[in-house]
């Protein structure tokens, strides 16, 4: 059987990094156990003469989070955004 090319799936999701560059020691863990590999350290320093990461591949980023799980400083954390300006849905209560 041939192999029939698929469209890539629509993104609902996209995600956001947010860094407290004053907050990072530049460890290096969020850069690490980043899975698409998004994060880098920037060249600049922060006001204690660290270097802390930024997103350097922003249509990478999935907002999974992990980099927020691994600072062990807090200083990082990623957030999902949802595509096209959508509101996320929220789980109603029911009475």
């Amino acid at each position: 059987m041939p192999d029939v090319p698929t469209a890539p799936k629509a993104r609902k999701f996209r995600g956001q990094v947010f860094i407290d560059w004053d907050r990072c020691k530049g460890c290096g863990f969020c850069v690490d156990f980043c899975p698409p590999k998004v994060l880098a350290f920037s060249t600049d320093y922060n006001s204690h003469g660290y270097h802390p990461p930024f997103l350097a591949n922003e249509e990478g980023c999935t907002g999974c989070d992990l980099c927020g799980l691994y600072c062990p400083d807090f200083a990082i954390f990623g957030v999902r955004v949802p595509v096209g300006g959508e509101e996320p849905e929220l789980a109603s209560a029911k009475p």
